[in-house]
């Protein structure tokens, strides 16, 4: 596996078809068996590179594993780069193998101008993009609940801006005579990254979980290429969708950016959450949350960050991270159509920002 790196050199990797027979050479007794494997895994990069360069070319799309784009989401990453992780899905059945190469690529729908005094790039050479990474021989996922698809999740770090996202799936290459060619699928799906590097009071996504873990131990590199959203000692599992049973409960995550600080490096946020329930023909009421359609329904008691709330080592000047969330019993709420408004105040900038979580609560199973 490769760990995640704003950059996967796959040129070196590709250059390294040239030289696998260099193995050969070495003295050890599994010298050969370790060149055919080095070469197995450079052809197998190297055919996932070509199936999105023909796919970005215009060409079709494989989709033998019914791939799907789930969500994405977005959070503030190293100096002018935000963190994105997010989930596909796949058919686990349709995985016979066992075993298949996972390739992403980030590309930029506006490319920065060269600088002028930049040289020219050497023929051939392989374009950049924002980012790309590559890992072989990724153990097939298991089934989800219920029959639900299958998950993968994966991140990448780029600066604020529009990207499509590749993709690609694909089966190891048979080595037996006039096998059929490996299944695979590719997928393409544009975003929009926000900025989180500015002066104004802003948030990450807003996350709704199934469940917060804690994480106990260190993550491996591999583990930490697998589980994106293991964000230091938690790990959020996000839900498929927002249509939830009266047993549910409506769990959200969501960190809070460029609050301002006091002498104490202390911020001053309230952040409060109103339910809104679509209700045909209805107009808001003055002081109410809702939009035209909505009614409301209730809110929960403000949380106020600051520093009676806050533990005493906390400092946004240290870079610590402001975070705030619900779970809400859904039991008491009506079956029909729900909007939360998340709403955070910057105390001492006078600022505010709001977030929506669009839900719904029915009778039947969330599947």
């Amino acid at each position: 596996m490769v760990s995640r790196q704003q950059a996967f050199a796959i040129s070196a990797a590709l250059g390294l078809l040239c030289s696998a027979g260099l193995f050969a050479q070495g003295r050890q007794p599994d010298a050969k068996a370790q060149a055919a494997a080095a070469q197995a895994r450079q052809v197998e990069i190297a055919a996932s590179v070509k199936m999105v360069d023909d796919v970005a070319a215009g060409q079709a799309a494989p989709n033998d594993f019914g791939i799907a784009w789930l969500r994405e989401d977005y959070l503030k990453a190293g100096p002018n780069a935000e963190y994105v992780p997010f989930i596909v899905t796949v058919d686990a059945s349709k995985l016979a193998a066992g075993k298949f190469s996972l390739y992403w690529r980030v590309v930029a729908k506006t490319a920065a101008q060269p600088a002028a005094a930049a040289p020219a790039a050497p023929a051939g050479a392989r374009p950049k993009y924002a980012y790309e990474d590559i890992n072989v021989d990724v153990a097939s996922p298991a089934p989800g609940s219920a029959g639900a698809p299958a998950r993968i999740a994966r991140a990448f770090s780029v600066p604020a801006g529009a990207y499509d996202v590749y993709v690609a799936i694909k089966e190891p290459a048979s080595t037996q005579k006039n096998a059929p060619p490996p299944k695979a699928s590719v997928l393409k799906h544009s975003i929009t990254v926000p900025d989180f590097w500015t002066s104004d009071l802003t948030t990450s996504s807003v996350v709704v979980t199934e469940r917060v873990d804690q994480v106990t131990a260190a993550l491996t590199p591999q583990q930490a290429v697998e589980r994106p959203y293991a964000l230091g000692p938690i790990e959020l599992v996000p839900v498929a969708d927002t249509k939830f049973t009266k047993k549910s409960e409506l769990a959200t995550f969501m960190l809070i950016y460029n609050a301002k600080s006091d002498a104490a490096n202390k911020p001053d946020v309230m952040v409060e959450y109103s339910f809104c329930q679509a209700a045909a023909g209805n107009e808001p009421k003055e002081g109410e949350p809702c939009k035209s359609g909505e009614k409301f329904f209730n809110k929960t008691n403000p949380q106020n960050l600051n520093a009676q709330s806050l533990p005493p080592e906390f400092s946004l000047a240290a870079g610590h991270q402001l975070q705030t969330g619900q779970a809400i019993p859904l039991a008491s709420f009506p079956e029909g159509s729900y909007r939360l408004e998340i709403k955070v105040t910057d105390k001492l900038a006078t600022k505010s920002v709001t977030r929506d979580v669009n839900f719904t609560v029915g009778a039947e199973l969330r599947e």
